[in-house]
């Protein structure tokens, strides 16, 4: 049985090439070529085609990949160059503070600390800053606008930052003087940004308009730092003193950076 296999396996591959042969001497071959290439064509095609496709998908993948990659280095790049913009800013504001305190001289006559303020509690009357114990704050040091307007003072100290209560803070009470005049008076808060001056002998004079200072009397803030100015006097017939309203002169929503007197 083996050998009767073997033999007709054999007579088979002879026979094929025997018309391999024919139809390549007889020119036949082109003919069957084309035949078995009309055959197979479709299925070659959808084979050729679903390579294109899965092609295409695959390509898709990678660039899809490569487009997520390169968005996600492009926002890391944004968020960094946002930081960048950002510490620019707070330089320049820096810079901008300093200059200002150059130009006014305060350097010359007190020892300055300049600070950033970090959060802006209006309802409290509390500003705080970025300075603290480390920094070498203490309670009682006077704050500063780069202008030279009168801020408050530092109420409380921690490590790295320190509470400033605003001198429109009900709690807050100091001596004062009406600026070029031989008036002096006591400058308190009234709480929600309002501020007023008491203890005003009424035989001295008091106009809308006239500046506010601090004075040296009560040693809490060195002289000469504007407090405001006064909006409306009065006065009463019984009344031994005088009071005025006073409009402050600092302006919260312009001030980034402070100066903490440190030494006056």
């Amino acid at each position: 049985m083996k050998s009767t296999f073997r033999l007709n396996l054999v007579f088979g591959l002879c026979l094929l090439v025997a018309l391999f042969l024919a139809l390549n001497f007889t020119g036949l071959g082109s003919t069957v070529k084309n035949f078995f290439y009309l055959i197979s064509s479709p299925i070659q095609e959808s084979f050729w085609k679903a390579g294109d496709v899965t092609s295409d998908f695959l390509a898709g993948i990678f660039q899809a990949e490569n487009l997520k990659k390169e968005v996600d280095e492009l926002y890391l790049k944004s968020r960094s160059l946002i930081a960048e913009i950002a510490e620019l800013k707070e330089l320049e504001t820096e810079n901008q503070a300093m200059r200002e305190a150059l130009n006014l001289g305060l350097e010359k006559k007190m020892k300055l600390n300049l600070s950033r303020l970090i959060s802006k509690d209006i309802s409290g009357e509390v500003l705080l800053i970025n300075k603290g114990k480390k920094d070498g704050m203490m309670k009682g040091y006077p704050v500063i606008t780069p202008q030279k307007l009168l801020l408050g003072r530092i109420t409380e100290v921690y490590d790295n930052f320190s509470e400033v209560m605003l001198i429109t803070n009900e709690d807050s009470s100091f001596d004062a003087k009406i600026l070029d005049k031989d008036v002096y008076g006591a400058v308190k808060g009234k709480g929600d940004s309002g501020l007023y001056i008491d203890l005003v002998p009424k035989d001295k004079e008091l106009s809308a308009g006239d500046i506010i200072v601090t004075a040296t009397l009560g040693g809490d803030f060195p002289a000469g730092i504007v407090v405001g100015s006064i909006k409306e006097v009065k006065k009463s017939d019984i009344e031994p003193f005088q009071t005025a309203e006073i409009i402050s002169a600092f302006d919260l929503k312009t001030v980034d950076a402070v100066f903490v007197i440190t030494e006056f």
